[in-house]
């Protein structure tokens, strides 16, 4: 079987479109129409219908044959990268990072990736995972470790996290250890996430409907700012665990009782299909390593 027919089918599919699958595989439309033809002759099945002028929708067979055309090419990429060698890697790779990672396993993660891999120069940009998402999708970054994942068809997404949130306070607000309901968060402010993420959306929605009373709420887009706030007793928080693990070991943080919490925090390692970087694959598996070990 073709695996050039196969590619060009999971593009057509990923993208619902001949002429953008054309381009992304850097040939001609009426070159992907003829593999697409051959490989449904070839099957003696119907792959794709098309809708309207140009969209392309995926027949229940195509459906059914997509995740196998989809673990075809990845482990083709997958092949031909462990063919070769990490000390072969060269160049600039430019890395999105979310504040989550930078305060808790990334130092970590750079020292030894630097170590495994000394010919590639890491330019790193922190910022909010919403900021980090416009970067990648406009090819301003290669990769980017985020919350996630993403939902896009040319982006890859490799689970790496999960990280749950918890409420904390300075000891100066003198909350007690008693189980508090949502809606007795609302008399103090509350310091969260900036207003394009996930964790103020949850949290101004689940005050909204369960105080009758508004919730005061200042956002940053900085969780050193975020931290330094509860710290200083100018509100309450909920921040990630790892973050604030050693202020509530050294008392200078207490903990809330409550009965709500925002989402755990997913993060992913999320990276465009094409072009591919084969010194992004070092990176992850050592991403995923130095989390499971808790550096």
């Amino acid at each position: 079987m073709n695996f050039k027919r196969i590619e060009a089918f999971f593009w057509v599919a990923k993208l619902n479109s001949f002429s953008k699958a054309a381009a992304q595989q850097c040939t001609t439309q009426p070159a992907i129409s003829t593999r697409i033809a051959a490989l449904e002759e070839e099957l003696g099945v119907k792959l794709f219908e098309r809708e309207g002028n140009s969209k392309v929708l995926l027949t229940p067979k195509g459906q059914e044959l997509m995740p196998y055309a989809e673990k075809l090419v990845y482990f083709a990429k997958e092949f031909t990268n462990k063919a070769n060698n990490a000390a072969a890697y060269s160049g600039l790779l430019r890395l999105g990072v979310s504040e989550t990672i930078a305060h808790s396993w990334l130092s970590q993660f750079l020292k030894s990736f630097q170590e495994d891999v000394p010919g590639v120069t890491v330019e790193l940009t922190v910022d909010v995972s919403v900021t980090l998402r416009e970067l990648l999708l406009s090819g301003s970054i290669d990769i980017a470790f985020l919350m996630g994942p993403l939902a896009d068809p040319s982006i890859v997404n490799e689970h790496l996290s999960t990280v749950p949130l918890v409420w904390v306070a300075s000891p100066l607000l003198n909350i007690g250890s008693e189980l508090l309901p949502t809606s007795a968060l609302a008399q103090w402010s509350v310091i969260t996430y900036a207003r394009n993420t996930v964790p103020y959306a949850e949290i101004t929605r689940e005050f909204a409907k369960s105080s009758e009373q508004p919730a005061k709420i200042i956002t940053s887009s900085s969780l050193a700012i975020c931290r330094r706030l509860v710290l200083d007793g100018m509100g309450i928080s909920a921040l990630p665990a790892d973050l604030v693990q050693s202020d509530l070991d050294q008392g200078v943080m207490h903990k809330i009782v409550t009965d709500w919490h925002p989402s755990d925090l997913t993060f992913t390692a999320s990276y465009p299909m094409s072009p591919h970087k084969p010194e992004l694959l070092p990176m992850i598996e050592l991403a995923k390593s130095t989390v499971k070990l808790g550096l």
